[in-house]
């Protein structure tokens, strides 16, 4: 099962991205979980005790890979090794931090881009385990088809207008990309009334609600592993978790 986390910045998809990944291992899954945001956590958040530098950080390594020379560059760059060098373990979870880069000024960042997709590309592809991907925020990445070998699309929204909007916007490029396994879960939400919202707004869609939690801001505020989090918003994790399987 490869499943896709989406959403605006700041929605909690990498929370969602954890608390899956942690059902999935009690369920006796391998799991790899995939680290596409620009601003990576799921490293702290699973428990990796270990400072772990993003691929996307590793200029010199993705220029080589590039073959980079001037304004030009291969289109299939070799990424068969990176895996083994660069991949964190820890018991029947795996966790690749590829990061992603972000053009500043007029700087172009395809040449490195390049081989950050054909490396995800080629961790969906392999993976006979249960893939989980914390896509960079934003819609962009519909337009790339960074996402099409989904068996699953999560879109993350909180229920306030720029989110929802967010996620609506996203529904409707995977339905033109015909992604139909796309459904939306809600996260902090408040109270009967949001979630009733959140249902009403996105139908047969709506996969579920994640409630308000306190201790799980907590352990946010704190910067402590949410992988040990067992809490209410867990227990609502592994209906969706059960829904998806």
């Amino acid at each position: 099962m490869k499943i896709a986390f989406c959403g605006k910045g700041g929605v909690g998809k990498s929370t969602v991205t954890v608390l899956l990944g942690k059902f999935f291992l009690e369920k006796g899954y391998e799991v790899l979980a995939i680290d596409a945001d620009p601003s990576p956590h799921l490293a702290r958040l699973f428990g990796f005790e270990k400072e772990v530098k993003a691929i996307s950080e590793m200029k010199e390594l993705l220029e080589e890979r590039a073959q980079k020379q001037g304004a030009f560059y291969t289109l299939n760059p070799y990424i068969e090794d990176l895996p083994e060098k660069f991949m964190l373990k820890k018991d029947k979870l795996s966790l690749m931090v590829l990061g992603a880069i972000r053009e500043a000024g007029t700087g172009c960042a395809c040449p490195e881009q390049t081989v950050l997709r054909r490396l995800m590309t080629h961790l969906i592809l392999r993976g006979k385990e249960v893939v989980l991907i914390d896509m960079e925020a934003g819609v962009e990445h519909f337009g790339r088809n960074t996402i099409a070998p989904m068996d699953a699309i999560l879109i993350i929204t909180r229920a306030y207008r720029g989110s929802i909007e967010t996620a609506k916007q996203m529904l409707n490029l995977a339905e033109q990309a015909k992604l139909r396994n796309t459904f939306v879960v809600g996260n902090a939400v408040r109270n009967e009334k949001e979630e009733k919202m959140l249902r009403e707004t996105f139908g047969e869609k709506f996969l579920g609600a994640l409630p308000e939690d306190r201790e799980l801001e907590e352990m946010e505020i704190e910067g402590k592993p949410l992988f040990f989090y067992n809490g209410i918003t867990y227990e609502k994790i592994k209906e969706i978790g059960n829904k998806l399987i």
